[in-house]
């Protein structure tokens, strides 16, 4: 930023830049003074390191994502946005993996393995514990009792294994997360009073044969180890939020990718295709929620500011006093969503004023079988509107989505209703249509199949 200012009596301009504490100032041509200016050696540096950088990025993607990440991994947002750009960049970023990540991120063939330095919970001691261990035993970690009796324990603390069990770093020793933290306290114990023994000069019987067997007895070790009864593991989707719990973001997989094909039916507006709409244009979209800041109006009315994000970018959103009174308690962090609102535009930047919105577990759709003599009678289809029209919310604002499955000759066509025709009460639209012979029923939005 410049300012120019004049003085008349020397007939001089002079050119300097707010801020400077001292003049640092070179004479140009016709009287102007000009401070620190940009010269031409140092223009010349800056382009050609940005062609280095764009030609590394377009020749070497998966080493040059690999550096920025690795750069970066004590910054968690950056991280994440990286990463988004690997996947937009059709390269896949692997979990941590206690048994081949590094400290930092490592390149592969097309993919990325992630950094141990940006694990949450772990610090460099305990990298350098896990390291060294892998060193020791010059092959891979065969169980949650083999990493613990390996790793110095003082550094590699219950918080941090949780987070590396949590995160997946330990799904090529057993995929069952679940079974691993319940298991997690024994195993501590036991391998902490092995050190303490070992320490104390205290080998036990199985230590001896090990340290004279050959390869094949040594599992014999590790047999002494205690667990916890079987359990099942965590659901995909509480998998996901362990990982945006302890890692800052989701790495298997999106939550949101998961359930596209029954929320689909819907015809959600993708976040990229939010940026192309027109103005107040009323939209559905699927979201979660990255953070929420709720705030108080001057007339004492509560209204929050929202980012949300879905599986191509993050925006801004919206909900004032009058829309926020009726959702707040589905507008939590990291919930599902479905939706409801307008584009809007303010600075130059999109964001989504939020009307309505209904967490994605929760939602219900009705269904109604018609055949299509039914669809081409108009006693029918009069019957039908009435029905529907009887029971629908008032001025949209009921979120049940209403469809129709058309059949003829064994194909169904799948018709979705206008909102004036969604209902109020499922239970009480689908008693009226099962009445008059118009086959109907609820199901939860995520049990829709194609």
């Amino acid at each position: 930023m410049t300012k120019i200012t004049s003085r008349k009596s020397l007939g001089i301009h002079e050119v300097f830049d707010i801020g400077l504490e001292k003049d640092h100032n070179f004479l140009l041509d016709n009287g102007f003074i000009a401070s620190n200016c940009f010269n031409k050696s140092h223009s010349t540096a800056y382009a050609y390191i940005t062609y280095q950088t764009a030609y590394l990025k377009a020749n070497y993607p998966v080493e040059y994502m690999a550096a920025l990440l690795t750069a970066n991994s004590d910054n968690q947002d950056k991280i994440e946005k990286y990463r988004e750009n690997c996947q937009k960049m059709g390269i896949q970023v692997l979990p941590p993996d206690i048994s081949l990540s590094l400290k930092d991120f490592t390149p592969l063939e097309n993919q990325i393995l992630f950094g141990l330095s940006a694990v949450r919970n772990l610090g460099e001691g305990a990298i350098d514990s896990i390291l060294k261990a892998r060193i020791q035993l010059n092959t891979k970690f065969n169980s949650l009792a083999d990493f613990c009796s390996n790793t110095d324990s003082r550094t590699v603390n219950k918080r941090a294994l949780e987070t590396l069990i949590y995160s997946g770093a330990f799904d090529s020793v057993s995929n069952n997360r679940k079974q691993l933290i319940n298991d997690l306290d024994l195993v501590i114990s036991w391998a902490q009073k092995k050190a303490k023994d070992k320490e104390s000069g205290q080998l036990n019987l199985f230590d001896l044969i090990t340290n004279n067997a050959d390869n094949s007895n040594l599992d014999l070790e590790y047999e002494d180890v205690p667990s916890s009864p079987s359990v099942e593991d965590f659901s995909l989707q509480d998998k996901l939020k362990f990982e945006k719990e302890y890692l800052g973001f989701y790495i298997s997989e999106h939550p949101l990718r998961i359930i596209e094909e029954p929320v689909s039916i819907l015809s959600p507006v993708s976040f990229d295709e939010i940026i192309v709409q027109k103005a107040k244009r009323n939209i559905t979209i699927l979201s979660t929620i990255a953070e929420i800041k709720e705030y108080t109006t001057k007339k004492g009315d509560q209204m929050a500011f929202l980012v949300l994000e879905d599986t191509s970018r993050h925006i801004e959103g919206v909900c004032f006093p009058k829309s926020y009174k009726k959702i707040k308690n589905v507008l939590t962090k990291d919930s599902v969503l479905i939706i409801w609102g307008k584009v809007d535009f303010r600075d130059d930047k999109v964001q989504v004023i939020i009307e309505h919105a209904q967490d994605i577990d929760s939602m219900r759709i009705v269904i109604i079988d018609l055949s299509l003599e039914q669809a081409t009678n108009k006693i029918s289809c009069h019957n039908l509107k009435s029905i529907l029209s009887g029971h629908a919310g008032k001025n949209n604002q009921t979120k049940i989505p209403l469809f129709i499955f058309l059949q003829d000759k064994g194909n169904k066509k799948l018709i979705r209703l206008d909102e004036s025709y969604w209902p109020n009460d499922e239970k009480l639209v689908i008693n009226a249509l099962n009445k008059v012979e118009f086959n109907s029923y609820s199901i939860s939005l995520l049990e829709y199949k194609k």
